[in-house]
C-alpha cells in the first residue's frame, strides 16, 4: 500500500514538473507582453512595474490581427469540417468492409501520418489546379493533410459500433448514405469531437502551407501575421510577446474546453482496430 502511494506521488510530481517545464515559456511571453520596450528587452521573468495594455492595441492595429484572425478561423473551421466528413466516410467503409483492397487502402491512407510531404510535386498540383494563392486551396490542403490521422482514430471507434445497427437500418429501408448519416455518424460524436479539436488546432498553428502557397498578405493566417510582425518589430519584444499571446490564446481556450473530449475520444476506440 505504501509503495503504491509513493509511486502515485512520484508520478504526480513528475507530471507537475513536466507541466511546469512546458508552461514556463508561455508564462515568460505573457509577463513580457505587459512590459515596456526596455523592460522586455531582457525577456526575464521579473514582473512588470506597470501593465502596458497599449501593447495589445498596437499589435491589433499594426499586426493586422483582426483580419488574420478571421482568415485563420476560416481555414481552421472549413478544413476541419471537410476533413472530418471525408475521414468519417473513409473510416466507415474501411471498418465495415474488410476486403483485401480496403485493408490495403486503409494502410495506404494512414501511411500519410509518417510520410513527408513532397512540396515540389504538391506545388505542381496546386499550379495545375490553379489553387495557389487562394483561400480554398489552403482549406483543401489542410483538410487533406488531416485525413490520415483522422481515419486512424475513427477506424477503431467505428469497429466498436455494433453491426446490428447497420442491419436494422437496411431492414428499415435506409440507403447507404442515409444509414451512415442518420445512424452511424451520430454515434461517432466522441471521436468526432476529438478529431475536430486536434485538426482545428493543427490547422490554426500551421505555418508552412500558408507560407508556401499564399502570396497575398490579406489572406495570411495569424501564424504568418506573427512572422511578418516579428520581422518588423524584432527589437520590441514587448510587442512581439503580445502578438504571440494573441495568436496562441484561441488555441489554448479551445484545448482547455475540449481536453476531456480529447482524452475520451483517444481511448474509446483503442481496444479495436
Amino acid at each position: 500500500m505504501k509503495k503504491h502511494l509513493a509511486l502515485r506521488i512520484a508520478q504526480n510530481a513528475l507530471a507537475w514538473l513536466l507541466s511546469l517545464f512546458f508552461f514556463v515559456p508561455l508564462l515568460l511571453v505573457l509577463i513580457n507582453s505587459f512590459k515596456d520596450r526596455l523592460g522586455a528587452a531582457s525577456m526575464s521573468m521579473a514582473l512588470p512595474t506597470k501593465l502596458e495594455w497599449s501593447n495589445y492595441a498596437v499589435v491589433i492595429e499594426q499586426g493586422r490581427l483582426v483580419q488574420s484572425f478571421f482568415n485563420s478561423l476560416l481555414y481552421a473551421t472549413a478544413s476541419t469540417a471537410l476533413g472530418i466528413a471525408l475521414a468519417a466516410l473513409a473510416a466507415y467503409v474501411f471498418a465495415r468492409n474488410g476486403s483485401k483492397l480496403n485493408r490495403f487502402l486503409y494502410f495506404f491512407v494512414i501511411l500519410g501520418i509518417a510520410m513527408p510531404v513532397n512540396f515540389v510535386t504538391l506545388t505542381k498540383v496546386m499550379q495545375w489546379t490553379q489553387l495557389i494563392n487562394t483561400q480554398i486551396g489552403i482549406v483543401v490542403l489542410l483538410a487533406v493533410m488531416s485525413i490520415p490521422f483522422s481515419v486512424f482514430l475513427m477506424y477503431g471507434f467505428v469497429g466498436s459500433v455494433p453491426r446490428e445497427l447497420d442491419e436494422a437500418g437496411v431492414v428499415d429501408g435506409c440507403s447507404p448514405i442515409r444509414l451512415f448519416v442518420s445512424i452511424v455518424f451520430p454515434l461517432l460524436l466522441p471521436v468526432l469531437v476529438t478529431v475536430g479539436i486536434l485538426n482545428f488546432m493543427g490547422a490554426w498553428n500551421d505555418f508552412i502551407l500558408p507560407l508556401y502557397y499564399l502570396n497575398d498578405s490579406s489572406k495570411w493566417p495569424m501564424t504568418l501575421a506573427v512572422y511578418n510582425f516579428f520581422g518588423q518589430f524584432q527589437v520590441n519584444w514587448n510587442l512581439v510577446s503580445a502578438d504571440i499571446v494573441m495568436t496562441t490564446l484561441p488555441v489554448i481556450v479551445i484545448y482547455l474546453l475540449g481536453q476531456r473530449y480529447i482524452i475520451a475520444g483517444m481511448t474509446s476506440g483503442s481496444v479495436k482496430g
